[in-house]
């Protein structure tokens, strides 16, 4: 699947069963239930997927603290840029496996 494929799927009701809980954790902040979003993430801290997307989660929460802790956890830098584009990378990176 690709970007434009996953984004087809915001028109459903719930995200594809086949993809991980850090994609659903994606596919539910952009329907913008980050709470749902967040449970999904947070059921899956062994994840490094996870991890990240727990970090892009709290970032946009504007808890920058935490979403510090949580790009640590997951090896990334902590994101500076425009959140949507933060959504795209992570989307990206996650579905090309």
């Amino acid at each position: 699947m690709d970007i434009d494929e996953f984004r087809a799927t915001l028109q459903g009701v719930e995200p594809p069963a086949n993809l991980g809980m850090a994609l659903h954790a994606l596919w539910w902040d952009r329907q913008g239930d980050w709470e749902r979003a967040h449970e999904c993430v947070q059921a899956n801290e062994s994840d490094p997927a996870s991890v990240w997307v727990h970090a892009y989660l709290h970032r946009k929460e504007g808890d920058l603290s935490n979403a510090a802790y949580w790009y640590r956890r997951a090896g990334q830098p902590v994101a500076t840029g425009k959140l949507d584009a933060e959504w795209e990378s992570i989307t990206e990176s996650l579905l090309a496996g």
